[in-house]
């Protein structure tokens, strides 16, 4: 840190200049790349539906399940007669009419009477596409909304369609979001800094990383396929992480800056230690996130690589570009300060007479009850986890205004059979009589089993490959769709049979995220403990970091099952609950939990650190510890909390899922575990905290970080057990 420190108070203007043209890159070629991300990204490259589908396609030339459905109203109130017919062949007409659109299936030609409407007023027409990718096929679901859009008696919807509308209102999520955070995050950072200059820097250099990390998003999509939903991580992270380091780093040089004036001593010292800390939090944040990238859903691996990218972005404008600024400002970074609001510097006898450090001394004469109440109320808001059910990506995500959420409710509601969600027999048998003979006989031994409305008579596409669409009695992600797909998996037969369409997609998504999971949990807990080890020097503290970590993901996860799952604030929050939590959540949710409290807990063990290298006892160390940190702490968890709970007002069900589980999680850890469950549990293993093995004690020694910087105030008595612990 002292090289970076020299550097950028020598060469301020360069750097700035050089955050300049990063950010007008990012904001005027980082935009337009990202119009490209990809729609899709669900599903694992190598599961059993994925090769279903291949093999159907390479047979037949035709992507097997529809990704275009359209909902014709009769005007008469009676599809069948001619009017209602020529209203279902002139849209099923302007949907073949598209470019790549290969196949397309009416009640009157192709399909059956199942697709017209129990009451008979309206009818279902199936588009599918080409073998073509996710973007083209958003591309066409565009065309044939815009083709159909002055038709008031047409419904357009889809899977196709879902991803369209889905990266619409995902835009115009973000520009909501946007509009209403920042004025939020200003008033906020106004009253923890109490100055205009101080207040605008933690902003600015969110801005900056939101931009670069567009661009870099955009130039990594190029190599990738980057989902369109890592835009609201990228910019709700890029916020948190910018503010919670910016926080962090003028904190301490206001504190240096009094202390030693402007200049290189100010900056060194605060780049030391504030700039070390951050290094630490972005290396782990970065790590968590990682775990992401071993899942082979790009949707997963997005959100992974978006979150190290940010992680990465934010440590170099806190390190490099701020400290720059901050080189220039000097003491003008108290500048424009409001009236009455004037800013004072904490004392050595503040810091023994805080509210945090009284609030820690209160949790320490009882350590044992209030770790056991903390625990306890953790547990509890953690319970509604045990009964968590899981969905997927489709309609019902979208808005009550969307038109494909609409076509998902006319199929669920209207229709005898739902013949948009089968599940897809790919089967291969021997030429011939021989093998049609086994493709019947199989066929039939299907239709026999429970939850079936129909099994389509067997299709032959080219010598080998056979067609068989077994129509489900429930929706495509029902239990009772589920067991079937199993029933069907397990039904002995020499064919060679792979299940595909959308049970098969979500169950398939589901065994291949728990096939993952061990090797994420590995990286992502053995990062953590690795790299607060280097820092503290300690081989519990680590540990119970972790533990820590794991009782907010649970009470993060019990919320969301309370609010989603069981469909509770759904006025205030302008949803639907589909009585399910999305599949990837708790993934997200534990990556992002681990990351963010670990972030916390870095900011929180580096100052204790500080102080108990500095000859604090164990005990006044963490108090002394919690005072530093405690109003920047919890001004940077409010700030967190409001850029990423913004997405709270998203109409995509999984965003608002993704920004409420991740305020939940950074507040839940700033204040329940950080005011009370920390100090309390530190008390309660005294000295213990800085145990290690003796060969990781000498590592540490050699690799590790300790505070050199003599105590800025006189140390407290040392108790007997801290001299002994200094000796060995």
């Amino acid at each position: 840190m002292t090289p970076l420190a020299r550097l950028v108070t020598r060469r301020p203007w360069w750097l700035i200049a050089l955050a300049l043209i990063l950010l007008g890159l990012g904001g005027v070629v980082g935009g337009s790349l990202t119009q490209n991300l990809s729609d899709g990204g669900f599903e694992d490259p190598d599961s059993e539906f994925v090769l279903a589908e291949e093999r159907l396609q390479a047979a037949s030339g035709v992507n097997p399940l529809p990704a275009i459905i359209l909902v014709v109203e009769a005007e008469d109130g009676d599809i069948t007669t001619p009017a209602g017919q020529e209203q279902v062949s002139s849209a099923a007409a302007t949907l073949a009419a598209i470019d790549r659109v290969a196949l397309v299936q009416t009640p009157f030609d192709g399909g059956n009477e199942a697709f017209i409407a129990e009451d008979g007023d309206k009818a279902f027409v199936l588009g599918s596409l080409a073998p073509i990718s996710d973007d083209e096929a958003t591309e066409v679901a565009a065309a044939a909304e815009e083709e159909l859009a002055d038709r008031d008696d047409v419904l357009v919807g889809g899977s196709a369609v879902v991803g369209d509308q889905v990266g619409t209102i995902i835009e115009e999520d973000l520009q909501r979001a946007e509009l209403l955070a920042f004025p939020i995050l200003f008033l906020v950072a106004l009253f923890v800094f109490r100055g205009l200059v101080a207040a605008v820097l933690p902003l600015l250099m969110g801005g900056l990383v939101i931009f670069l990390g567009f661009l870099g998003l955009g130039i990594l999509n190029e190599a990738f396929e980057i989902s369109v939903f890592s835009l609201n991580l990228v910019i709700g992270l890029s916020l948190g992480l910018s503010i919670d380091y910016s926080l962090l780093i003028v904190n301490r040089y206001r504190e240096e800056l009094a202390r030693r004036g402007p200049g290189l001593a100010a900056i060194t010292r605060t780049l030391q230690t504030a700039g070390r800390s951050v290094l630490f939090s972005a290396i782990t944040v970065a790590a968590a996130l990682a775990g992401l990238m071993i899942f082979p859903q790009s949707f997963l691996f997005s959100m992974g690589i978006g979150g190290v990218l940010v992680a990465a972005l934010a440590a170099f404008a806190s390190l490099v570009v701020l400290p720059a600024v901050l080189a220039v400002l000097g003491s003008r970074v108290n500048a424009l300060g409001l009236p009455g609001w004037k800013r004072k510097n904490e004392s050595a006898d503040e810091l023994t007479d805080g509210f945090w450090y009284r609030l820690s001394q209160f949790v320490m004469r009882r350590p044992g009850i209030v770790a056991t109440a903390t625990i306890l109320v953790l547990v509890v808001i953690s319970l509604p986890t045990f009964r968590i059910n899981f969905t997927t990506v489709d309609a019902q995500v979208l808005p009550d205004s969307a038109s494909a959420e609409q076509v998902g409710d006319a199929l669920d509601e209207d229709f005898v059979a739902d013949f948009s969600e089968p599940i897809i027999l790919a089967i291969d048998a021997p030429t011939g009589p021989t093998g049609a003979a086994e493709v019947a006989t199989y066929s039939e031994e299907l239709a026999g089993l429970p939850d079936i409305t129909t099994v389509v008579p067997p299709v032959q596409l080219d010598d080998v490959t056979w067609r068989v669409d077994v129509i489900p009695a429930s929706s495509g992600l029902s239990d009772a769709s589920q067991d079937l797909l199993d029933e069907i998996r397990s039904t002995p037969t020499e064919l060679d049979v792979l299940a595909g369409g959308i049970t098969a997609a979500f169950v398939d998504e589901r065994s291949s995220i728990a096939s993952h999971l061990p090797l994420a949990i590995t990286i992502i807990v053995g990062v953590t403990i690795i790299a607060l080890f280097v820092m503290t020097g300690s081989v519990l503290l680590p540990i119970k970091a972790v533990i820590m970590n794991v009782l907010t993901l649970g009470a993060t996860l019990g919320l969301l099952v309370f609010i989603f799952q069981d469909g509770r604030l759904e006025g205030l929050l302008n949803y639907e609950s589909v009585g399910a939590i999305d599949l990837t959540m708790p993934i997200l949710m534990g990556a992002m939990a681990f990351g963010l409290s670990t972030d916390y807990a870095v900011f929180l063990l580096s100052r204790i650190k500080e102080a108990y290298d500095q000859g604090h006892s164990n005990d006044e160390a963490v108090a002394i510890g919690l005072q530093r940190t405690g109003r920047v702490v919890t001004a940077a968890a409010l700030l967190f909390a409001i850029a990423i709970g913004a997405f709270a007002t998203s109409e995509i069900t999984l965003i608002k899922q993704l920004g409420i589980g991740t305020a939940a999680a950074v507040l839940i850890d700033a204040t329940i575990i950080r005011a009370f469950l920390v100090p309390s549990l530190m008390k309660l293993l005294g000295e213990w905290n800085w145990w290690a093995p003796r060969p990781l004690r000498r590592l540490h020694d050699k690799i590790g970080f300790s505070e050199a910087e003599p105590p800025d105030d006189p140390p407290g008595s040392e108790p007997p057990e801290r001299q002994e612990a200094a000796t060995a």
